[in-house]
Parts: C-alpha cells; structure tokens; sequence
C-alpha cells in the first residue's frame, strides 16, 4: 500500500471509519499476534490463545476511536500504540492467570494403560446399561429398589441380606425373580408381542 493511500486510510480511521479499522487490522494483525506468541508459555497457552489478545485490543482501538479518544499521526504511530497496547494487555492477561498457574501443578507422564477405565467403554454401553436398569426398576415392586441399588454398587447376597434384615435365600430368589421378568419383557419386545 502506497504512504498515500496509507495516509487517506488513516485519516479515515480517525473519523470512526469500521471499514478502515478493518483494513488496519488484518495488516496489523499477524504482526501482533506473533508479539504475544513469542511470549506466551505452554501453561498460558491453555488458558488463552494470543488471538484473544490482538482481539481484545482491537475492541479496545474501535471504542476509543468512537468516542474520538485517539487520533494517529501516522501509520508508524498507530503501530507503536498498537504494540504498546498489545504489550498491555497481555500482562493483564498474565495478571490475571498468574495465581492460577501458580496453583496448577502438571502430572508427570503416566503409562495409559495403567489409569483406570471406565466402567463402560462406550457411550452406547452406557446407555444400555442405564436402559436394563430402567427396566430392572419396572419388573419390581418400590421395596425392592434398595436391594437392587446395593447389587448394582456391587455388595455381596450376604451383605445385601443384613443391610436389608431379608434372609440371603429371600435376597437371591427376589433377584432372581427380576431377572426372569426383565429377560420374559425383552423376549416379548423382541418378538414385538
């Protein structure tokens, strides 16, 4: 771009022009955006993306430009401001995560394998299971609802029988029960009677 349409467009910018700011700022920008990039940590770039930045100031340059606090003399002047409140606002950014960072601590590198998985492996397990559940609750009375939720949090037939004061005999043939009538309700849905 030429210094005169350079000049014409600065002069546009300074009326309040969206159009010229825009121009600016896709000149400007990548410029801007390598500033912070040369400062931002691998911790600050978890929390925020030096286009969050150059943006910020770029709101920051229209307001001012809307309410006539800023005229530039020159493109060499409009880039100074524009690196001097690039530079700002990042340390505000800084500011505001440093405590944050501070607090965060990394976990080293673990073997994968070694983490515990989840109970399901896939969501559609996951939503069968909630599914055979549902239908486990509809095969039995509300009296048994505590019994099936302490099999379901895996407690034995003779933990079950003296949280409940039921017999195990009683506790395994209620369970067994469910069971055949969840298994008669899906063979009759399958068979679509």
């Amino acid at each position: 771009m030429s210094s005169s349409s350079s000049q014409v467009l600065l002069e546009r910018l300074n009326e309040g022009d969206a159009a010229a700011a825009q121009q600016f700022f896709l000149r400007y920008q990548p410029y801007l955006r390598m500033v912070v990039r040369r400062r931002l940590s691998a911790a600050l770039r978890a929390k925020f993306d030096s286009m969050d930045v150059v943006q910020s100031v770029w709101a920051d340059l229209l307001d001012g430009l809307r309410h006539s606090k800023w005229t530039f003399r020159d493109t060499e002047h409009l880039r100074a401001f524009l690196l001097r409140m690039t530079r700002h606002r990042f340390i505000d950014r800084l500011r505001r995560y440093r405590g944050a960072l501070a607090r965060e601590i990394n976990m080293p590198p673990a073997d994968i394998e070694g983490l515990p998985g989840s109970r399901f492996g896939r969501a559609s397990e996951a939503f069968h299971a909630d599914e055979l559940w549902r239908q486990m609750l509809d095969a039995c009375p509300p009296a048994h609802y505590e019994l099936l939720e302490l099999k379901r949090q895996g407690a034995t037939i003779a933990e079950i029988a003296s949280r409940t004061g039921l017999h195990e005999g009683s506790v395994r043939r209620i369970l067994y029960e469910i069971a055949r009538r969840v298994a008669l309700a899906r063979t009759a849905a399958s068979r679509g009677i």
